[in-house]
């Protein structure tokens, strides 16, 4: 089922995300429409919050995104509790978006590698290194569950350019392909 999407403005996406169990009432129900959810509006990712739940869970799918005889390899992936293990390497710059803040990019500096630890959706643990766009995708979805928002990273002036946009979306005065939720 697809779900609306929470926008920007509402507390929950600021709120950190509490740890589950894998009792979690309909977990894998739960999974499968965000997926369903994430693929209607596009995204590459999708976090728990961004669906009005303020648990440690999100998605990505970074496969449809990869570019031939590139070095990305992409990857489909739930992460349930991740722990940032740490971040390292280099910082480098990228457009981020983000499906709770329509219409609205921006540079974002992050490290190009990332040590986590996380359950999958059967709840096997694992601990990982992730770089290069993979690292980014989880980094953004991690933030989520953080209750943090990548406009948070951008520079000071690209802030007071956005204000405006910021405070529409608040009000519900945007269009969207998919479904929201505004507060």
């Amino acid at each position: 089922m697809v779900l609306p999407i929470y926008a920007y403005g509402y507390p929950l996406l600021k709120k950190k995300g509490s740890e589950i169990d894998q009792d979690y009432d309909k977990l894998q129900n739960l999974i499968e429409d965000m997926w369903e959810t994430m693929y209607n509006a596009n995204g590459v990712g999708l976090a728990a919050p961004q669906i009005g739940l303020s648990i440690r869970l999100f998605i990505i799918d970074t496969i449809q995104i990869e570019k031939e005889g590139k070095d990305h390899k992409g990857m489909k992936r739930v992460f349930i509790n991740p722990l940032m293990i740490s971040e390292e390497g280099e910082f480098w710059s990228y457009e981020e978006g983000c499906l709770s803040i329509p219409n609205i990019t921006g540079e974002v500096e992050r490290q190009d590698e990332i040590h986590l630890k996380y359950f999958d959706e059967e709840f096997i643990q694992h601990t990982e290194t992730f770089n290069g766009l993979n690292a980014r995708v989880i980094q953004h979805e991690y933030d989520h569950i953080e209750g943090k928002l990548f406009i948070e990273k951008l520079n000071p002036l690209k802030k007071r350019i956005i204000q405006k946009k910021l405070e529409n979306i608040k009000k519900g005065k945007i269009e969207t392909d998919y479904r929201m939720k505004f507060y």
